[in-house]
C-alpha cells in the first residue's frame, strides 16, 4: 500500500492517540489496546480512557469522569472496533499524534483518510 505506515503492536499492547479540537481549540487524548475479543481469532482495538484537557461543545467528559492534573478522563463503554478512521483535512488546529514505542504525527495536510487496524497477524 502506496504511502502506508505500518506499526506492530500485539494483543495487550496500547497506543494514544492525541490531537487539539478543531473548533474549542483543547487537546484531546485516547488511550487504545488491540484485544482479540472472546471467541473471535480477529484483534480489534478498544478504547480504555479518554481524556480532555479543558471542555466545550462536544467536548464533555463522559460519565465517572473525573478531573486530574488539568485531564477530565473518563472511561468510554464502548465495544472494541476493527479500526479507526482519522480525517485528514490539513486545516485543522494540529496533527494526529499516536504514540506506542514511539510517537508520529499523522494527518497534518490534506490527505485520504487515514486508517489505523491491528494487523492480521
Amino acid at each position: 500500500m502506496a504511502g502506508a505506515m505500518v506499526l506492530g503492536l500485539a494483543a495487550g499492547d496500547r497506543f494514544t492517540l492525541e490531537w487539539t479540537h478543531s473548533v474549542e481549540r483543547e487537546t484531546w487524548r485516547e488511550t487504545w489496546e488491540i484485544v482479540t475479543p472472546d471467541g473471535s481469532p480477529e484483534k480489534r482495538l478498544h478504547l480504555v480512557e479518554a481524556a480532555v484537557k479543558g471542555s466545550g461543545a462536544g467536548m464533555e467528559p463522559g460519565p465517572g469522569g473525573h478531573f486530574e492534573a488539568g485531564w477530565w478522563i473518563w472511561v468510554p463503554d464502548l465495544a472494541p472496533v476493527r479500526e479507526l478512521v482519522l480525517a485528514a483535512s490539513g486545516e485543522t488546529p494540529s496533527a494526529w499524534t499516536l504514540c506506542a514505542a514511539k510517537c508520529v504525527q499523522l494527518g497534518a495536510h490534506a490527505e485520504a483518510p487515514l486508517h489505523i487496524a491491528p494487523c492480521a497477524s
